[in-house]
């Protein structure tokens, strides 16, 4: 159902969520009524603002039956899987579906923040076992609710960070062509390593040497293991995943052959305006920020436990701060995979400026007019176990073949507003999730318990000023 042009410039579309109205039936019980056309080309703030209302809008929407939400006949699973028989319940706590709206689960302590330990996803379920409702790790790996603040910022750096590295892979090349010779090249790229590659003169390049990332040299800046690509990419997962609502650019006739994937009864239940709408309201989140206390003894403490996190190399790993050149975020983005709507596949990429929304000003910059990420984190994978230290170590399958005893680095933005902590949400204090740090990170974990005490705590005191602004 196509609603009318509310201006002459934007395609806005009324959205009635968790209202149950609809245009010509009040009473409806469609949590959505109609559909977003795709944005094309630089929207201004007007146009921005309207669509990330739209997106809003559904990610609060607790979708119903009669918007397709439900999947009788289709898995979890992120390639369209059939099921080989419908699930007695719709409902399912591990295999889904499992939540009525995207704000179920990420609302602590604001909507599109973290969740409880209530709210764990139960990932890699749905290609082996769909209708298994066993939460034993050898069917599925279980994973608490990180937050979505500030990630469009985040998947801006990724993207730029992918951009340089694939540039020191052509670099390598051109000059191992050129002079006829082996070249190495180290990866680094806004300060963080990626370890090498080797080109030869023949064009063939070994990989062997990369740390922490895929050899497509993309970063994946999203989920715990850091294996998703983009927010759209995320989005369309997730909703399968969580809600049964299936987006047309991976579960439609393109892909799949058939209008209705999951036989629910419902076609075109998310087109790819709507997934639009909802990339650009995750996209443009204001970032969590760094709270100064009003106590002058926490100032204090949190004043050296700023720059004991320096000193015991916890920063090597969480850096405070990554350089972004631009705040132009466009949808869909360059590197997508095949079923999510790449820049290619659209006449033009609709672009979002993120230095129209409020919070933008508030961005530091450095010397050279970048803007400054304070995220925390490096967008990396790193080995978090050992024999030792083994508590994060608590999954038995591998998700897209990154080792079991590998994660990305947290970012630790927010944190203070984020608890319980690790990968299931099963630990209760800063203090636990630190003391949990093995593999790469197990010197610094060994700094931190060499403290004093009040050192300790003064870390501590440092991590309780990374809030989310409520």
């Amino acid at each position: 159902m196509q609603f009318k042009l509310r201006t002459a410039t934007f395609f806005a579309l009324v959205l009635y969520a968790n209202s149950g109205l609809a245009a010509d039936k009040p009473w409806s019980e469609n949590a959505i009524s109609g559909h977003v056309p795709m944005p094309q080309g630089v929207l201004s703030k007007q146009a921005l603002d309207q669509l990330v209302e739209q997106g809003e809008a559904l990610f609060s929407a607790k979708f119903t039956t009669p918007d397709g939400a439900g999947r009788p006949m289709a898995t979890q699973a992120i390639i369209p899987t059939k099921r080989k028989r419908p699930p007695s319940q719709q409902f399912n706590r591990v295999t889904g579906t499992d939540s009525n709206a995207c704000s179920s689960c990420h609302n602590e302590p604001i909507i599109g923040g973290a969740g409880n330990f209530v709210s764990n996803v139960f990932v890699s379920e749905g290609f082996n076992s769909q209708g298994s409702d066993s939460i034993d790790p050898q069917f599925s790996n279980e994973r608490n609710t990180n937050h979505v603040l500030g990630s469009g910022l985040i998947e801006l750096l990724a993207r730029e960070m992918t951009a340089d590295l694939v540039a020191l892979r052509k670099q390598a090349l051109n000059e191992a062509r050129k002079n006829n010779k082996t070249v190495e090249i180290s990866l680094t790229t806004k300060g963080v390593d990626f370890g090498t590659l080797s080109a030869s003169p023949d064009g063939l390049v070994d990989l062997s040497q990369l740390d922490g990332l895929d050899t497509d040299l993309v970063i994946r800046p999203f989920s715990q293991k850091g294996v998703m690509t983009s927010l759209r990419q995320f989005t369309i997962n997730a909703l399968n995943h969580h809600h049964g609502m299936q987006a047309v650019e991976r579960f439609g006739t393109r892909w799949t052959g058939e209008d209705d994937f999951d036989k629910d009864g419902i076609t075109n239940e998310l087109l790819p305006g709507d997934i639009s709408a909802l990339v650009a309201w995750q996209a443009t989140l204001a970032p969590p920020t760094r709270l100064k206390p009003k106590q002058e003894v926490w100032q204090t403490a949190a004043a050296k436990g700023d720059a004991l996190f320096d000193d015991i190399r916890c920063s090597s790993c969480h850096i405070k701060a990554l350089p972004l050149n631009s705040l132009q975020f466009s949808d869909p983005g360059p590197v997508d995979a095949a079923g999510t709507t790449r820049d290619s596949e659209v006449k033009a990429s609709a672009i979002y400026d993120l230095a129209l929304r409020g919070w933008a000003t508030k961005l530091a910059k450095n010397d050279k007019g970048q803007f400054m990420v304070p995220l925390f984190g490096d967008l990396k994978r790193h080995a978090m176990t050992d024999a030792e230290n083994d508590k994060f170590g608590n999954e038995l399958l591998s998700q897209r073949f990154v080792e079991r005893s590998v994660f990305a680095t947290s970012e630790l933005w927010g944190i203070a507003s984020t608890g319980p902590y690790g990968h299931r949400g099963d630990m209760t204090t800063l203090r636990e999730v630190i003391e949990a740090h093995g593999g790469e990170a197990k010197q610094s974990r060994d700094n931190y318990m060499a403290l004093s005490e009040d050192d300790r705590d003064n870390i501590i005191a440092f991590l309780k000023t990374l809030v989310i602004e409520q």
